[in-house]
């Protein structure tokens, strides 16, 4: 770890998103990322590229992942599809789980990645239960007391992002690459950036910078 770089935790780092995020942080002059991963196996990927990794489960014991940690980005999940159970145990207590290592720890920033209609999971029915266990999650972390971020992307699709969107408290329904979201997620970690604050976004026309700066 660099010790001029702030050490940013990333749960989920394996998935397509979180990798997204690690290599952002990985070009970033500010920030040295800590891929977190469930299995060794997922470690080689991350440690070629000398990227420094921790193992942990977010349905067991975290504290030992946010040693050392100066901010954490959430970007793991469920997706959704893969039963209530593991919703609920992954987007929702597992959330919680780290949200309080991470206030134990001293954490200064927590940024999570939410969902588009979190605060309205009955419009929804096959996302419903997805979006209550996001919303629960988001609400555990506005009362944590730490300081935090909430972004709620809508659809995410694989193209390479634009860098532009559009971000309000409440946007349409929409798309956005999950390039645009990983580079969004890295940019909110600053400490001037999006304090204590929830929003939605969506591919748009006003560049990412400009737009995270109206929270």
């Amino acid at each position: 770890m660099e010790k001029n770089k702030e050490n940013v935790l990333v749960a989920g780092a394996n998935g397509t998103t979180g990798k997204q995020v690690v290599s952002y942080l990985k070009e970033s002059q500010y920030f040295n990322p800590v891929a977190m991963v469930r299995k060794e196996e997922q470690q080689e990927q991350f440690k070629i590229q000398d990227i420094d990794t921790v193992l942990g489960d977010l349905e067991k014991d975290l504290s030992h992942v946010v040693k050392g940690i100066d901010k954490v980005i959430f970007a793991a999940g469920s997706g959704g599809n893969t039963g209530p159970e593991k919703t609920t145990a992954v987007d929702q207590e597992g959330a919680k789980s780290l949200i309080d290592a991470a206030k134990d720890a001293g954490v200064k920033k927590f940024v999570m990645l939410s969902s588009i209609s979190a605060d309205n999971p009955e419009s929804s029915d096959t996302l419903r239960h997805y979006l209550e266990a996001k919303r629960n999650a988001d609400n555990y972390l506005k009362k944590s007391g730490l300081t935090y971020t909430i972004l709620r992307p809508g659809t995410l699709k694989n193209e390479t992002g634009t860098r532009k969107i559009e971000a309000a408290i409440d946007v349409e329904p929409g798309k956005i690459t999950r390039d645009d979201v990983a580079y969004t997620l890295v940019h909110v970690l600053n400490d001037d950036v999006a304090h204590n604050a929830v929003f939605e976004m969506i591919e748009g026309d006003e560049r990412i910078e400009d737009a995270i700066k109206a929270f």
